[in-house]
């Protein structure tokens, strides 16, 4: 499995010959001016929630490509009354695509859509391959809900994607607890230092987690990482 960091909270996920983006947020992003998305592959676009900041290139992604959103039921149709084909999910939900297995689950966050409508609840994703299992937390706040991911789900986490950027989701101190919540020590860092209400000292924040033997991966744009 390869990820790819396109900046913000924007992923690209391939799992053996299926691409994957996540919350792409890319033109409207000056420091991912080098990512160009009319040259992007995805045959799945999953969205956390219906901010703008996560939404931006949804559209045009999935109407040049005929990418599939996976997201909540109000996304999902949302996008469906724009002729895009989806997979509606809700928290707690799974469900076994060519790729692997999704688990849609809870996120503590607002979620609403440009224009004011409604943009159903916020949510995240676990993803379980035959070989890996990684969480991708979306915008959240630290929640107790996480610890259901390796108790009640049963998940072993190679990998949890958290927000540490604080003020709009939990910072680097709250991640930190996550992380022990998830029984996972390996976290790859998003959604921070895209505008100054984020902007985070990425030295200190590596430096808490070597601290507690924790690993905390911080991607430049563009850069892949392999799990």
């Amino acid at each position: 499995m390869q990820i790819t960091f396109y900046g913000h909270a924007s992923l690209g996920i391939q799992i053996d010959n299926i691409n994957i983006i996540v919350d792409p947020f890319i033109t409207g992003n000056p420091k991912a001016s080098e990512i160009d998305i009319n040259t992007l592959a995805a045959d799945y676009i999953m969205v956390t929630h219906a901010h703008q900041d996560h939404i931006l290139d949804v559209e045009s992604i999935a109407k040049r490509t005929g990418a599939k959103i996976i997201s909540n039921f109000e996304i999902v149709s949302y996008y469906e009354k724009l002729g895009i084909a989806g997979h509606p999910m809700n928290h707690g939900g799974q469900w076994n695509f060519d790729f692997g297995n999704v688990r849609y689950v809870n996120a503590i966050h607002t979620s609403s859509f440009p224009d004011g409508s409604y943009g159903g609840q916020p949510g995240g994703f676990v993803i379980k391959t035959k070989r890996k299992a990684i969480y991708i937390a979306g915008d959240t706040a630290l929640t107790y809900d996480m610890k259901l991911i390796p108790k009640a789900y049963k998940y072993d986490l190679d990998l949890a994607i958290l927000p540490i950027g604080d003020n709009f989701t939990m910072g680097v101190n709250d991640a930190m607890i996550a992380s022990d919540f998830l029984k996972c020590d390996n976290i790859l860092g998003y959604h921070y230092d895209t505008f100054g209400y984020i902007e985070i000292d990425s030295v200190n924040a590596k430096a808490k987690f070597d601290a507690e033997l924790k690993s905390l991966t911080l991607l430049k744009i563009g850069q892949s990482i392999e799990i």
